[in-house]
């Protein structure tokens, strides 16, 4: 056996055997997050590495075997400062994103789907660190506007089927976001950005750069963002600080990353078709009016309001997290790459709710909490080695997660309304508490081979997935179950084939095999009685997909193109539901409800007639639909045939830019087909249009800086009224008059200025 044999073997066995436990001494390298997709990543080439490349990569994805779009720098830097990158890669097809504030920061109303898939089904990782599914009720990860300031992007990759092989996600059924850092400057430089605009927003932005020395660099950037909100009363308070290093030499790179978000919002009151109707779609909560809020929860309604749920006098959402990885990668020789990383995550966060249903000693209000906390630990090994036209790879994601959920009541006071900001401790009540310890292993190995003089390119592997949760009901135990969960695959096929017709022209296809874990926290299994938990248990099923996609793409000078259509099974769609009739009394548990069925074709056109001058278009067709009905009780819920709530039908997004001598103007437009608010398809909201506009000039080599830059955002231009987020409190299976309180308003028209200096 040769030396590179033997050296191949032993690093398999310790990919797949090592990572039971976390030993510090284990050598730390950063994931090649990228390595699955040969049109973005040479062998040795890590994830940071990869997001250097982003700028240079089609929009259309040439060169991938499957569906996949990038965006680079430049798009990230063109909008308002501070919004999400989730809301920017919204003009993608097959990409659903809306939110009630102008940045998608948001995150009780941030809602992300694609092809149908609601964003606890897809998968998220920033340089290859898993951020969980980025849901508000906390459970396993972090959103990505608290993981890293958007000033610090360096570009994002969206699969709209599968995300690559080596994704550490373990929930990503219907696609993947991967997000990357910048890499430190070569030179050193210092960076100041100020905004100013509607509803009193300032954000603040200050990076320094160390530049290069003898291969070390490393930058420190703070941000502080603060905004009212622009309907009702209460602030939105972001701060953030990020720092990374980077050593490189020939032979290895080190990369180091840390965050820390401090984030405070106060809610948008949640909507229902009927509250909108009757008091308009810029209602809000009662803040700042703590007297009408005391008088609605006594029964004295005024103002058309006519129920406890119409406004609630306040809501918040509080999160503090800090975040880091170290990795490297180490050069073996020029066939052989050694990576790994380590990562760790903290969170502590609170959503706040004064609530008319529970009353203190000398008020009928309460303030009810659901705390959440989370540690995460994790380390991800893997190995490139190029064979002649094949490049192997093999890897490991290895994560503990530690994580606790409870619900609390705090006393309010008569004399004092509720309008500081900040975590609550030593509650008055205690609801329920739980604790999940969750053990994360997934594996997988793949060969990427370009035969043919690299005209056909193909990717075959499998990956396996096991995620085991344990639950504990600390107090509450009545109505919070313990017990194990496990959810279980160890061969996840991915098949993926690219034949290059032309210079120009390329068709590719793709197969692709997901499993989703089981939910923990708040909203998962564990949150019904021992009993109904004990009953479902044997015959809980995780959900699980199954992806065929193909399509044709073309790449020229001046036009670019790429035509994708698909077909998803997804199976086991778990939702919570009654096991017996009401009269009898068995409380509701999870179960399997049936499969969905999405068939769909997206569409992107650029075309660059000139120098300077860009116009995209991407549009995107989607038919989801419930292959099964179910019975809630006794009641049979008749939703085969009919449309997934929230996934519209159309979807298209067109934007005009011009470039020319520092000056950069921009005009973009996204259409949002009919959506449907219940499972049988009785209430939904109409389609709308949302044009944003931007305009920037650009000084360069001056006389005291190295560039002056002034921008101009222009959100929600002409001021369109419409529905945006929904399912902000769930989906039921029928609400025909439009009672359910899950929607919100999108934001009006806004305007945020810009002035941004280098040194």
């Amino acid at each position: 056996m040769t030396t590179k044999t033997t050296l191949l073997a032993a690093s398999i066995l310790f990919c797949l055997y090592a990572g039971n436990s976390f030993a510090a001494e284990t050598i730390t390298a950063s994931a090649t997050a990228a390595a699955a997709d040969p049109a973005t990543a040479a062998v040795g080439a890590g994830a940071v590495d990869d997001a250097t490349t982003l700028d240079a990569v089609s929009v259309v994805g040439t060169g991938q075997t499957r569906q996949v779009q990038s965006l680079g720098k430049q798009d990230l830097q063109r909008v308002a400062a501070g919004t999400s990158p989730l809301k920017i890669m919204a003009k993608l097809p097959g990409v659903h994103f809306q939110s009630s504030d102008p940045w998608g920061n948001y995150e009780w109303s941030s809602k992300l789907s694609i092809r149908g898939f609601s964003q606890q089904q897809l998968g998220f990782t920033l340089d290859g660190v898993p951020l969980g599914d980025m849901s508000y009720g906390n459970h396993n990860g972090l959103h990505i506007s608290r993981a890293i300031a958007s000033e610090n992007l360096s570009g994002a990759e969206l699969s709209q089927g599968s995300g690559a092989i080596d994704t550490a996600s373990s929930g990503n059924l219907g696609g993947t976001l991967r997000f990357f850092s910048a890499d430190p400057m070569a030179e050193y430089g210092l960076r100041l950005a100020q905004t100013v605009g509607s509803d009193a927003t300032s954000r603040t932005y200050a990076r320094i750069d160390t530049g290069d020395h003898n291969g070390f660099s490393a930058y420190l950037s703070g941000v502080f963002h603060t905004t009212d909100k622009w309907k009702g009363e209460g602030p939105q308070r972001n701060g953030q600080f990020n720092g990374k290093f980077v050593y490189a030499n020939d032979e290895v790179k080190i990369t180091g990353y840390a965050a820390t978000s401090r984030r405070r919002e106060t809610d948008y009151a949640d909507l229902s078709l009927d509250s909108a109707r009757r008091l308009g779609m810029d209602w809000d909560n009662y803040a700042n009016d703590w007297q009408r809020a005391i008088d609605a929860a006594n029964g004295k309604f005024s103002g058309g309001v006519t129920s406890l749920d119409d406004a609630y006098y306040i809501a918040r959402g509080v999160r503090d997290d800090d975040l880091a990885y170290l990795s490297a990668d180490w050069n073996v020789n020029d066939d052989l790459v050694l990576a790994a990383t380590v990562y760790y995550h903290n969170n502590q966060g609170q959503g706040h709710w004064a609530t008319p249903y529970a009353v203190s000693p000398t008020v009928p209000l309460r303030m009810r909490t659901t705390e959440y906390d989370i540690e995460r630990t994790g380390i991800m090994p893997s190995l490139t080695w190029q064979i002649g036209d094949h490049r192997l790879q093999a890897g490991l994601w290895l994560e503990k997660n530690a994580h606790g959920v409870q619900r609390n009541f705090y006393d309010l006071q008569r004399n004092e309304a509720p309008n500081e900001i900040f975590f609550y401790r030593n509650p008055s009540a205690r609801v329920f508490r739980q604790r999940f310890d969750t053990d994360t292993r997934q594996f997988y190995v793949m060969d990427h081979m370009e035969l043919i003089g690299g005209r056909l390119a193909i990717d075959a592997g499998f990956k396996g997935l096991r995620v085991e949760t344990d639950g504990k009901t600390l107090i509450g135990g009545a109505s919070r179950a313990s017990g194990k969960l496990v959810s279980e695959d160890n061969f996840l096929p991915q098949l993926g084939a690219r034949w290059q017709l032309s210079e120009h022209e390329e068709i590719f296809g793709s197969y692709s095999e997901n499993l989703s874990a089981f939910r923990t926290g708040v909203n998962g299994p564990h949150s019904t009685s021992q009993a109904a938990f004990n009953a479902a248990v044997a015959s809980l099923e995780p959900e699980s997909s199954k992806t065929l996609e193909a399509g044709l793409r073309t790449s020229r000078e001046q036009f670019e193109a790429s035509l994708a259509v698909y077909r998803v099974d997804f199976e086991n769609r778990l939702l919570a539901i009654a096991r017996c009739a009401g009269i009898v009394g068995c409380a509701s548990s999870f179960a399997n409800v049936g499969d969905v069925e999405s068939r769909g074709a997206e569409v992107t056109v650029v075309w660059k007639p000139f120098a300077g001058f860009s116009w995209y278009h991407s549009l995107a067709f989607n038919d989801s639909q419930y292959e099964s009905d179910y019975l809630d009780g006794t009641t049979l819920v008749r939703t085969k045939g009919k449309q997934v709530v929230d996934a519209p039908k159309r979807l298209y997004a067109t934007e005009v830019r011009w470039e020319r001598d520092g000056l950069s103007l921009q005009l973009g437009a996204k259409y949002t087909d009919k959506r449907y608010l219940t499972y049988l398809n009785d209430s939904s909201v109409s389609g709308f249009w949302v044009v944003d506009a931007s305009a920037s000039y650009e000084w360069k080599e001056l006389s005291w800086a190295d560039a002056f830059k002034l921008q101009l955002n222009l959100t929600n231009a002409f001021d369109k009224q419409y529905f945006g987020s929904l399912g902000t409190n769930g989906f039921v299976a029928s609400d025909p008059r439009g009672l359910n309180y899950t929607v919100q308003s999108g934001a009006p028209r806004q305007a945020f200025l810009t002035a941004e200096v280098r040194f």
